[in-house]
């Protein structure tokens, strides 16, 4: 049985996908309606339906429409208690192979979004995912190697990352596209009031994340080192993220929506801060050793737009709501491990030791 007709629902663009369906279930778990809007052309996403299908049969309602169609969009946002808009066109190389495409789902279709939210009145409450790639490649930090990573000559950016003061430079197709939406949706929260929030997020992780070469590097080492497969490292490998787990980012999801009335109109970095960091080889390291596997790993060279070193500034996002990660990366990617284990079974005489809880 899908939502009530009229109910006010919680929707979720893109709701099929890594994140919105690691939102979608703890929001259906607390007991609220939710309405997922995806057109499912990712792979993996129809599992992710099908699971949440499953278990909340009853407060579950399914769009299957794609973001560029602003008519199924009205419809959704009509019906809309709350806003979350994370659909979009996720990957830099495909930016740079279709820019028209990425545009038209990044950029007219968070307009899309937009528009819809601004007919209602009251406007429901909108969370957008922004990205780090806002900020370009960072050329002018300064850095030096330690290690398998790259760490920033500068104590007080080694100390608390990147923050929100962060001159705007975006790189590559996807980089203008997710800024153009960014820009648009605080714009739109200044000149017609609507009440939203941007998050800059940076490497999110966690279980029901299909990565591969293009987004979502977690989870993608994670599965090749797993399958013993051949993993491209493009650079040098030493290049730094801090790693979110998606547990977390959905509790700042539900903080933002719960301070909507503060929160409104500004945009935060959000991730998983200087004490989650990992760089690539580091990553490899830990699978390795954790999970006696051997990675079979290969270079290739640095692709456009890639950043050596992205570390969030949380600080501005945690003096507003309360919020802090609380997943390390060890424990966040032995659950990553653990769901692959039992979601993505290796052909029989391939088997692997189950991961050892910590």
């Amino acid at each position: 049985m899908s939502a009530q007709a009229g109910e006010p629902v919680a929707l979720i663009t893109g709701g099929a996908g890594f994140v919105g369906s690691n939102l979608a279930q703890r929001l259906l778990q607390d007991g609220r309606r939710v309405l997922v809007f995806d057109n499912l052309s990712r792979p993996g996403v129809r599992e992710n339906l099908r699971r949440l299908q499953e278990q909340h049969p009853q407060r579950l309602e399914i769009e299957v429409a794609d973001i560029r169609d602003e008519g199924a969009v009205s419809r959704a946002v009509e019906r809309a208690g709350e806003i979350y808009h994370l659909a979009a066109q996720v990957a830099v190389t495909t930016s740079l192979e279709a820019p028209l495409q990425d545009f038209e789902i990044n950029a007219r279709g968070t307009l899309n979004v937009l528009e819809a939210a601004r007919r209602r009145h009251p406007a429901p409450p909108l969370i957008f995912t922004s990205t780090n790639k806002v900020y370009g490649a960072l050329t002018d930090v300064a850095l030096v190697k330690s290690g398998q990573r790259y760490v920033p000559d500068n104590p007080q950016v080694r100390k608390d990352g990147i923050g929100e003061a962060r001159p705007l430079d975006f790189h590559s197709p996807y980089g203008c596209s997710k800024g153009a939406a960014d820009q648009y949706v605080l714009d739109y929260a200044r000149s017609y009031d609507l009440p939203a929030v941007v998050f800059r997020m940076s490497c999110i992780y966690g279980p029901h994340q299909f990565g591969n070469e293009d987004q979502g590097w977690v989870a993608h080492f994670t599965i090749r080192a797993r399958d013993r497969t051949s993993l491209t490292i493009y650079g040098d490998g030493c290049q730094v993220r801090d790693v979110l787990y998606v547990g977390d980012l959905v509790d700042a999801f539900l903080l933002a929506r719960r301070n909507i009335a503060q929160l409104a109109g500004q945009h935060f970095n959000v991730g998983g801060g200087p004490q989650n960091t990992l760089s690539l080889l580091e990553l490899v390291g830990l699978l390795n050793e954790r999970y006696e596997l051997q990675a079979r790993t290969q270079f290739a060279p640095w692709r456009s737009g890639d950043q050596r070193y992205f570390v969030t500034d949380t600080s501005r996002f945690s003096g507003a709501t309360g919020w802090q990660p609380r997943t390390s990366p060890y424990e966040g990617v032995g659950r990553l491990y653990d769901w692959l284990q039992k979601a993505m079974p290796l052909p029989h005489g391939r088997e692997l030791p189950l991961a050892v809880s910590q």
